[in-house]
C-alpha cells in the first residue's frame, strides 16, 4: 500500500496513541487540534491503565517502559468513608508489587506520547467546523478558518462533541441524569495536611443514595476534588447560579451535602480553585454507522460512556488498533473495515456493560461502587477480541 494520507482530528490520548502507532510502522499523519497549545488547559485527573487495553496500547505503541517509570501503582489505594461520620468503611491498598491498573496523570500520559511524536505532527489551534466524503474514498477537512485540506483518511477522535461524528451518525449524546462539579486543592501535604491524610495516595470516596464525593491523588501533591450529584443539567440556572463566581458554587455544593462529616466538606470548604462543571453523556448502546470510505472515529467519539475506568483505556485501544490494521492491510479501506468489525461490537459490549452497572448499583456505600467497577472490568475484557 502507497503511503496514504492520513488526518486524525482531536489530540487527546485516543488520538495519540493511533498517532504514534502509525508513526511506528513509518506512515506520516497530521494530528489537527483546536487547543493552541498543549498547556491550554488542564488535562484532568488520573487514569487507571489496565493490563489488556490502555497497558496493551502502550506496549503496541512502544512506550510501556516510560509509562512504568511515570506510573504509580500506590494510586491503586482506595479509601471508602461514610459520607454521615466520616468513619473509614473500605479500604484497599495494593499489595507489594500490585501493578495491574497503576495510575498516571492524564497530562502526563498525554504528554509523554506528544514526545514520542515526529516534531510537527500536531498542528496547534487548527478547530474544524465538519469532516464530508468527498466521493472518491477520500474525505475533506473543513476547518474553521474556512479552509479546507482532503486526505485518504480522517479519523475523528475528537471526543463527546465530534465534529467528525455527524459524516457518519446522527446520533447526539444524551445526558445521564448526572453532573460532576470538578475542584481542587494545591500542595496538599503542606497546605491542606488533614486532607491530604483523608485522601490517602489513591482515590477517596464518600457516597450516598443522591451524591458522591471523591478526591484523587495526581503528582506533585495535587488532588482533584468531585462533586457527583443526581441533578437536571441545567441545575445551576435553576438555583441562580454563576458558575464563574466561586463562593456561590461552593456554598451551593456545601447546602447540597449539609449533613455530612465536616472532614469530608473541607474537600469542597478548601479547595484553591474554581469550580468546573461536567455534565455527563452519553452516546446510544451499540452506536454504529454504516461504514463510509475516508472516514472513522475512534474513543469518545465513537462510544461515549459513563466516567467508570474504561473510556480512556478503549481509547488508545482503539487508536492503536486502527493503526496496526492500516499497517498490515494492502489496502486502506479495508484496513479500516477491520477496525470497525473489532472495535464496534467491543464498544458495544462496553456501553451495554456500562448501562447495567449504572441500574444495579444498589447500595450508597463506596463498597457498591466499587464492586460494581470490578465486574466491569471483567464484562469488557471477556468481549476483548484479540486483534
Amino acid at each position: 500500500m502507497t503511503s496514504p494520507r492520513l488526518a486524525i482530528v482531536g489530540a487527546g490520548i485516543g488520538g495519540l496513541a493511533c498517532a504514534r502507532t502509525l508513526q511506528q510502522h513509518g506512515h506520516r499523519v497530521t494530528v489537527f487540534e483546536r487547543e493552541t497549545s498543549p498547556h491550554a488547559r488542564w488535562q484532568g485527573g488520573m487514569l487507571d491503565l489496565h493490563v489488556d487495553t490502555g497497558q496493551a496500547a502502550l506496549r503496541a505503541a512502544g512506550l510501556f517502559e516510560e509509562f512504568r517509570a511515570l506510573a504509580r501503582p500506590e494510586g491503586q489505594e482506595l479509601r471508602g468513608l461514610d459520607p454521615v461520620t466520616g468513619a473509614l468503611v473500605h479500604h484497599e491498598q495494593p499489595s507489594d508489587g500490585a501493578g495491574n491498573a497503576p495510575e498516571i496523570d492524564r497530562g502526563q500520559l498525554r504528554g509523554l506520547i506528544l514526545d514520542s511524536l515526529a516534531p510537527g505532527t500536531v498542528r496547534w489551534g487548527h478547530a474544524i467546523d465538519a469532516v464530508t466524503p468527498v466521493g472518491d474514498g477520500t474525505a475533506r477537512l473543513h476547518f474553521k478558518d474556512g479552509t479546507t485540506q482532503d486526505f485518504d483518511l480522517v479519523v475523528g477522535a475528537d471526543g463527546a462533541w465530534s465534529r467528525t461524528r455527524p459524516a457518519l451518525s446522527d446520533a447526539i449524546p444524551a445526558y445521564t441524569g448526572d453532573t460532576i462539579v470538578e475542584t481542587f486543592l494545591d500542595d496538599a501535604d503542606s497546605r491542606h495536611p488533614e486532607l491530604a491524610r483523608l485522601v490517602g495516595n489513591g482515590t477517596m470516596a464518600a457516597k450516598s443514595r443522591q451524591a458522591m464525593l471523591s478526591a484523587q491523588r495526581n503528582s506533585g501533591g495535587h488532588i482533584r476534588v468531585y462533586a457527583r450529584l443526581q441533578v437536571p443539567a441545567d441545575w445551576h440556572v435553576t438555583a441562580g447560579l454563576d458558575l464563574d463566581d466561586a463562593a456561590a458554587v461552593r456554598d451551593h455544593l456545601l447546602a447540597v451535602l449539609d449533613g455530612w462529616h465536616d472532614s469530608l466538606l473541607g474537600l469542597i470548604r478548601e479547595s484553591d480553585g474554581g469550580f468546573v462543571n461536567r455534565p455527563l453523556h452519553v452516546l446510544p448502546i451499540g452506536h454504529t454507522w454504516d461504514h463510509v470510505p475516508g472516514i472513522t472515529l475512534l474513543g469518545d467519539a465513537a462510544h461515549l460512556m459513563p466516567p467508570y475506568g474504561i473510556g480512556a483505556n478503549l481509547a488508545m485501544l482503539d487508536g492503536t488498533h486502527l493503526a496496526t490494521a492500516i499497517a498490515t492491510h494492502t489496502d486502506l479501506d479495508q484496513a479500516v473495515r477491520a477496525y470497525e468489525d473489532l472495535m464496534l461490537p467491543r464498544a458495544a459490549a462496553a456501553a451495554q456493560a456500562c448501562a447495567d452497572l449504572t441500574d444495579t448499583i444498589p447500595g450508597d456505600t463506596v463498597i457498591d461502587v466499587d464492586s460494581a467497577r470490578r465486574h466491569l472490568n471483567k464484562r469488557i475484557l471477556s468481549a476483548q477480541t484479540p486483534g
